[in-house]
């Protein structure tokens, strides 16, 4: 908007400048610039964030139609900008409207007869159009007098004024050109004299023809404004959509969150169409992030859509059908013009009226790749510049619709999570000194996850410290319910019964173990343990460290482990997997036990005696998984379970295992720290078994005879300080791929069939008297860029046979650490 130019330009006020003194003209600029920084302060400090920006020309409608206008914006709630003419330092844009511009969610633009006489104006509109470009901002163009065309094409009255400006512009340069520099020096420090290049008119005239193709509104010759301001003020009002969803009271940690998402999204840079995701487990907050980006970035798109709890509202009667109607309502703003009768109609529907349109569409917590086809079928449906957000708990539906990104939920920080329980619990954002330490221990037991700290901080609220002692001890025992049934969705969610199988059994025993250990006695449980792990892994139920070790959050642990306690809550006897020690002592001690048990653990101190009879295991006939620590067995072995297919017993207490306890299904077995000096008198042929671990056993003295052993993977025996021989039956074992020998300090020769084991990928004896020992590696493996790692190398059984064996070697790393290293010969 522009009115005119109050500065006029003479010969008479270049003569006047020539007689002001050196001294009195920087005064003067001095105060020009003050009182130009003043008025931008003044407008910055009053303009607030803007719904709206109204640009027009001031003296063809400022006291009639753009007035009304206002004036219902203003009445409809609407927060419009309108700038000030008392405030305009000459005939250019100033920088408190560029903020104005960049503030505001849309721009409405008068289009009147004289409009394109301004250089204000036109500087206002080319920045709109930018704004349009780059941040996606809404223009509503207002054709009030003028036709379009005559806009378009610069013609009619609109075009004798535009004509108008050029001219003016002309004779300006040739008075600046005519008083020399120093005076067009002075006018641009005033903000008066702007050079116009033939770019910069380009510029103005391209930009014209483009906001002229904008769907907008004409007012020719009407007698009825106030009908035609009603249905701006209408189109405003649904362009704007000023419901805002709920995001939380305290919104703890958000802000950092929707900023990292927003960087991902692109807005700015990308017109393409993107999608991102959100992955993480439940009640991590990935729907709370989603709605405050939606209240943030919303409103720079031409229509918005948040799909929430899809998960649940896909389960009911036409809740497919209801999410896609849904979604036409609210980019559309249509109920009954189109009814969508079924999900392939509404597929088609979909597509047809949204393609054109730049639009932000959330799909929260969706659980199947049908639902992301019925509402998201592809890039296609949506208009240039679109972004589509999807929250799940599921990596495999992300990488099914090949998201442009993915972004895994952080947990919160200490900090983070401390302040979001006090809000909670005690309605301020720390606790209260005498709680404290207690809010620490609660806090660090609901692993940071903030559904659960809100529930339960909001439980604990003006609850005495009795009181939140009493519940802590009962969480750790039994989960709080409200928390229990948000992550038990992820379950629910397990199509496969094996899978959940799988993740039951992560959760009692296997926490902290190694990815291919776990899966190697899950195979053996018929339980296909690669794939099921896998699915878990992009539920977010379990997790996998740099080390390949199995994590999972203690309270999705917990939420497992009440699953197991509800198949039997009274009578632990029945219930699949007991781990609860109390439970396993009187289930032991009593001998009560029943085939519905699977797997059980007990761990005592190493140190302990506690002793039981093997018969508390005569009926559990489909014992799978058993885990021992500082316990001791008295009895026949006869008793326990032929299905065992893990036996974990720390701190052995026996010599050898005996003849009676069968072993030939078992996969693995680890007895760490036991008494064993031989580890059994009569060999059974183990066909199953791939991991035998004895480590810390300081009796045994030899190995057991490995030619019954044929499909073991891993051998590991450090710490065996009296283990004097290894058997020369190890050249047999022709899968071993991990042999570890370390710290058996009685060692002080390897077999020399040992160079027959052609899949053997490391073999540590560190701390033995060998001399040392070396990789090898099959053809197979040594093609591909793997390290080859040597310790204390100084003697080689057979060097020829060595060498045909690392024919492919391609390169050695590290050798600089072992300083025993003299020479390899290849």
């Amino acid at each position: 908007m522009s009115s005119t130019p109050r500065y006029r330009f003479s010969s008479n006020l270049s003569e006047r400048s020539k007689l002001l003194s050196s001294e009195e003209r920087q005064n003067r600029l001095l105060v020009a610039e003050m009182v130009a920084q003043a008025a931008i302060e003044f407008e910055y400090k009053y303009m607030r964030e803007h719904e709206v920006f109204l640009s027009f020309r001031g003296e063809d409608t400022r006291a009639s139609f753009t007035s009304h206008l206002y004036a219902s914006l203003q009445n409809a709630g609407i927060k419009v900008f309108r700038d000030d003419d008392s405030l305009k330092r000459g005939d250019h844009i100033s920088t408190s409207i560029h903020l104005a511009i960049q503030k505001s969610q849309i721009s409405v633009i008068v289009f009147s007869r004289n409009y394109a006489n301004s250089r204000w104006c036109l500087e206002e509109l080319v920045k709109i159009m930018d704004c349009r470009r780059t941040q996606g901002q809404l223009v509503l163009p207002v054709f009030y007098d003028v036709d379009p065309c005559e806009v378009r094409h610069q013609t009619s009255e609109f075009g004798k004024a535009f004509q108008s400006l050029l001219n003016r512009i002309s004779k300006e340069e040739g008075l600046y050109v005519r008083f020399g520099k120093a005076v067009r020096n002075l006018l641009s420090s005033l903000s008066i004299y702007k050079d116009e290049s033939p770019d910069q008119v380009l510029t103005w005239r391209t930009t014209l023809r483009e906001v002229a193709g904008l769907a907008g509104f004409v007012v020719l010759n009407s007698r009825n404004e106030s009908e035609i301001i009603r249905n701006i003020v209408e189109k405003v009002t649904h362009l704007l959509d000023k419901t805002d969803l709920f995001v939380a009271h305290n919104p703890v940690g958000v802000e950092t969150r929707v900023q990292d998402m927003i960087q991902l999204l692109d807005i700015q840079k990308s017109n393409d169409v993107l999608l991102l995701g959100m992955w993480g487990m439940g009640g991590i907050g990935k729907s709370t992030i989603a709605k405050a980006i939606y209240n943030k970035i919303g409103r720079n798109f031409e229509g918005r859509s948040f799909l929430g709890n899809i998960r649940e509202v896909w389960a009911k009667n036409d809740g497919h059908v209801s999410l896609q109607q849904q979604l036409l309502f609210d980019i559309c703003k249509e109920t009954t013009t189109t009814m969508i009768q079924c999900i392939e109609a509404g597929k088609h529907t979909l597509k047809d009226r949204l393609c054109g349109k730049r639009v932000l569409l959330v799909l929260d917590d969706v659980s199947t790749l049908d639902q992301l086809t019925a509402l998201c079928g592809s890039r296609q449906w949506f208009g240039s510049g679109s972004r589509i957000i999807i929250t799940t708990r599921d990596m495999h539906i992300l990488r099914g619709n090949r998201v442009d990104h993915v972004y895994k939920m952080k947990e919160m920080d200490e900090g983070e999570s401390i302040m979001l329980f006090s809000w909670h619990a005690f309605k301020q954002a720390s606790p209260r000194e005498d709680f404290a330490g207690i809010s620490r221990r609660i806090v660090e037991y609901l692993g940071r996850l903030p559904l659960a700290l809100e529930v339960i901080g909001s439980y604990l609220f003006d609850r005495g410290i009795i009181e939140w002692k009493c519940v802590l001890d009962k969480l750790k025992r039994i989960p709080n319910d409200q928390v229990q049934k948000k992550l038990k969705i992820s379950y629910d969610d397990l199509n496969d019964v094996l899978v959940k199988e799988i993740f039951l059994d992560i959760a009692c025993f296997f926490i902290g173990m190694d990815r291919n250990d776990v899966i190697h006695i899950l195979n053996g449980c018929e339980l296909y343990a690669e794939i099921g792990i896998n699915v878990l892994l992009e539920r977010s139920l379990v997790t996998v460290d740099d080390m390949n070790r199995l994590g999972m959050h203690d309270l999705l642990r917990d939420m497992a482990r009440e699953i197991i306690r509800e198949e039997s809550p009274k009578e632990v006897e029945n219930r699949s997997r007991l781990w609860f020690s109390t439970d396993v002592l009187n289930v032991l001690s009593e001998q009560t036990g029943t085939k519905v048990v699977e797997a059980l653990v007990l761990k005592l101190p190493i140190s302990s005696s506690k002793c039981f009879s093997t018969k508390a295991f005569k009926k559990m006939t489909r014992l799978r998984l058993l885990q021992l620590t500082g316990v001791q067995l008295d009895g026949d072995f006869e008793y326990i379970s032929r299905n065992l297919r893990w036996l974990s017993w720390n701190g052995f207490p026996l010599t050898c295992i005996p003849t009676s306890f069968y072993l030939g299904n078992l996969v693995s077995i680890e007895l760490e720290n036991s008494n064993i000096k031989l580890l059994w008198k009569e060999t059974q042929r183990m066909e199953k078994l791939k991991i035998l671990k004895l480590s810390h056993s300081h009796y045994l003295t030899q190995t057991p005879n490995f030619l019954n052993l044929p499909n073991l993977e891993q051998l590991v025996l450090s710490d065996c300080p009296m283990l004097s021989e290894v058997s020369h039956s190890i050249g047999y074992l022709n899968k071993i791929l991990l042999i570890n020998l370390e710290d058996c300090t009685s060692l002080r020769s390897l077999p020399r069939s040992i160079y027959r084991l052609k899949c053997l990928e490391m073999l540590q004896s560190a701390g033995t008297n060998t001399n040392g020992f070396v990789f090898f590696f099959n053809r197979k493996l040594i093609e591909g860029p793997i390290p080859i790692f040597l310790q204390s190398a100084g003697s080689i059984p057979n060097k020829k046979k060595c060498r045909d064996q690392c024919q492919n070697l391609m390169k050695v790393q590290g050798l600089k650490t072992y300083l025993n290293l003299s020479l390899i010969i290849m």
